[in-house]
């Protein structure tokens, strides 16, 4: 019985919450959409200084943040939890051993015989794009440099990121091939040279593309009361885990192929 009258009142907030995004109408005077999505892109009107030095793009500011988050996080694990991990796991034991799990598989069933640096590779990757993609849902402050209040979005939204993330993978790519072949190896990775491009802009197209539907959505449409959140959130954990997933699926498919030695 009680579970019934928590649908209805949720039915009856969320028709209460339709109805008023419709009769209230959006409000424009923010941003125009227009600027809003090109500096989303080229972020020439939104730059944060960086430490007085050089004005720079929020998504490195952001890229600073998220390091910074992962390393503590990273600590805080190291020092006071796994330590103590026991035969019988705790939840946080089952979580880190089913993470680390996921990856060690992962490179073990594509590179057989070379996966221990895969699989840390493709750990480090995969939490990285992970956090840094659900990190835009905090909604993290910055002041840029015309005092406007910036959103700091995801660091991987930013082209240079992408691009960055995209090499750092084929280089380690080429590094497999190398430990493998020696210099043939890098003839190797060298055929498949568009694979950096490829990764690179399925990770920018794929989180810019969540971040311009959620402005279309707040700048355009009267839903914006309570649209955006279920847009934002659904976008953002899709493309979190998504993203993660085939970069690292990639990398680990062709640092196979260019690993592996036949032996006649």
């Amino acid at each position: 019985m009680g579970r019934k009258k928590t649908i209805v009142i949720l039915i009856v907030l969320t028709v209460i919450f339709l109805a008023l995004s419709i009769l209230i109408p959006g409000s424009h005077e923010h941003s125009d959409i227009k600027i809003a999505m090109k500096d989303a892109v080229l972020h020439e009107t939104n730059k944060i200084s960086l430490l007085g030095i050089k004005d720079v793009n929020p998504g490195l500011i952001a890229a600073f943040v998220v390091t910074g988050i992962i390393t503590i996080i990273s600590l805080i694990l190291r020092i006071f939890f796994i330590p103590r991990f026991k035969v019988i796991p705790g939840k946080v034991q089952i979580i880190v051993e089913e993470a680390v799990g996921i990856f060690r598989n992962m490179a073990i069933e594509n590179s057989p015989h070379r996966n221990k640096a895969l699989s840390v590779y493709i750990f480090t990757a995969g939490v990285y794009i992970f956090i840094s993609t659900l990190f835009e849902l905090f909604g993290v402050q910055w002041i840029a440099t015309n005092g406007n209040s910036v959103t700091l979005p995801a660091p991987l939204s930013d082209i240079n990121a992408a691009i960055a993330m995209g090499f750092l993978s084929f280089f380690f790519i080429m590094s497999g091939g190398v430990a493998a072949k020696g210099p043939k190896g890098v003839l190797t990775a060298l055929k498949d040279f568009s694979l950096p491009i490829s990764m690179s802009f399925r990770l920018f197209g794929a989180l810019l593309s969540g971040l311009l539907v959620t402005d279309l959505v707040y700048h355009f449409i009267s839903l914006s009361f309570v649209l955006p959140v279920v847009v934002a959130i659904l976008f953002t954990l899709l493309h979190a885990l998504i993203q993660a997933y085939v970069l690292t699926m990639l990398t680990a498919l062709f640092y196979g192929e260019v690993s592996e030695t036949h032996h006649n």
